[in-house]
């Protein structure tokens, strides 16, 4: 089973400056729409529809992750459009819609997801080892480190979706991190 190790950080904003002066560079622009099939504790079973926004593009992926901060089991493959409709169907669950702008700032790769249903950007990075991952050095533009904060994943706001609570753990989150409206 792969292991995935990332680190996640609260973005105050969408770094619209950097990106404008070539600081961080857009390498690919998704929508992507995410439902959970199962949820145990520390396990999950997902369905995604990604979808390229350049080119149009559709995949839809099936995952398995087990564990929870730093580091995580996940076994992620690929179904056709109809296995993933029929698991949509099946669990009859509102999707988790966001917006991933994979970028570069300089050697490092950064995933920034921007939801819908929520005001909340995260910024996500993904190392080799977990030594990497504590080793890496946060630029000025990421905001406070929520790796191992629960109440920032997407099974929470998908919960949320799914009880209707998603204006409450808005506002909850909202009032744990004081957020601003610009980033530099």
């Amino acid at each position: 089973m792969a292991l995935e190790i990332e680190r996640k950080f609260l973005l105050h904003a969408y770094p619209e400056v950097l990106i404008r002066s070539g600081e961080l560079v857009v390498r690919s622009e998704q929508y992507i729409e995410q439902t959970y099939l199962a949820i145990d504790g520390k396990q999950e079973l997902r369905v995604r529809k990604i979808t390229d926004l350049a080119t149009g593009l559709v995949e839809y992926t099936h995952t398995f992750k087990n564990g929870g901060g730093l580091s995580r089991e996940e076994v992620e493959y690929s179904i056709s459009q109809g296995i993933y409709e029929q698991m949509i169907k099946a669990v009859r669950a509102v999707a988790l819609t966001k917006k991933r702008v994979t970028a570069a700032w300089g050697e490092t790769s950064v995933e920034i997801d921007c939801y819908d249903q929520i005001d909340l950007i995260v910024a996500e990075v993904e190392f080799g080892s977990v030594e990497e991952a504590m080793g890496f050095t946060a630029p000025h533009w990421f905001g406070p480190d929520i790796s191992e904060s629960r109440k920032y994943s997407n099974k929470a706001v998908w919960r949320a979706l799914q009880t209707g609570e998603i204006a409450e753990l808005a506002a909850a989150l909202k009032r744990t991190e004081g957020r601003t409206e610009t980033a530099e």
